[in-house]
Order: structure tokens, then sequence, then C-alpha cells
């Protein structure tokens, strides 16, 4: 499984910065280039626990489907979504809220698996994680904007 984290401090308060996490409306926002949009369940709003959502984007010049779902949600410390269906043979996203003197630190820990056994960990290692670092970035920088940072 390949892997990584990503910190950046927000200047809000917790919840605020919780909240806007599980907006769909600023997740599609922030990924505009991609051609993102919702193709099943949650279209707008918040996702809550067991909220589930299909979402369809082009990487790499080839659209792609990913079904998730949101689980263990802790108002306003984390949550996680995770992949049901779709293009990774496994993909977890786990979104955790903490206390920071500069407003709150978000962090997000990605877990992925490419499909193809020793082809897809290749792919991992030497694409795929570095474009889901580039995805999230995107996403946490539309987070910050939304705060005015």
């Amino acid at each position: 499984m390949a892997s990584f984290t990503l910190e950046r401090v927000v200047p809000a308060a917790l919840a605020e910065v919780f909240d806007i996490s599980r907006d769909v409306d600023l997740h599609l926002a922030s990924q505009g280039g991609r051609g993102e949009r919702v193709v099943a369940g949650t279209s707008s709003g918040r996702l809550g626990e067991g909220g589930q959502v299909t979402w369809s984007a082009r990487h790499f010049g080839i659209r792609f489907r990913m079904a998730s779902i949101v689980y263990d949600v802790d108002r306003p410390r984390l949550f996680r979504d995770r992949q049901i269906r779709g293009p990774f043979a496994s993909f977890q996203h786990t979104h955790e809220f903490l206390p920071h003197p500069g407003g709150t630190l978000m962090r997000d820990e990605i877990v992925f698996r490419s499909p193809f056994g020793p082809f897809g960990r290749l792919v991992d290692r030497l694409v795929m994680r570095r474009h889901l670092i580039k995805v999230i970035t995107e996403r946490n920088d539309a987070i910050s904007a939304h705060f005015g940072a």
C-alpha cells in the first residue's frame, strides 16, 4: 500500500473547517479543472455518516468514476471516506482536525493501492502518489481560500 500525509493550518475554527471539508460543492469547485461532477448520491451540501457520492472526473485524459462512503464521523475532530467502487484496488482518506494557535491543523492521510499487482505498485510509486498529492493540495487550497487564506 502506498500512502502520504499532508498538513495545513487553516485560519478558522475547528468546527468550521470540519464542516466545509465535507462540502460537496466546495469539492466540486476545487476539482473544476478535471471536469469533476457528481453522478450519483449526495450531489450538494455536506456529507454525513454513511453519506455516499459517486464522482466522475478526468485524470490522465481518461474519465473515471469513484463511489465513496463517509464513516467514522466524530465532529469536529475526524471523519474518513473510502472508495466502495472505482479505479483503485483500495483507497482510504482520513481527515483529522486539531486545534492550532493559527486556527485549525487539517491533516489528510491517504492510503491507496492501484490494481494490477506489481505493475500497480510501480504506477503508485512513479505517478499516482504525486498525482494524488496534487489533487488533495488543490482541495486544501480551496478550503483555505474559503476562509480568506
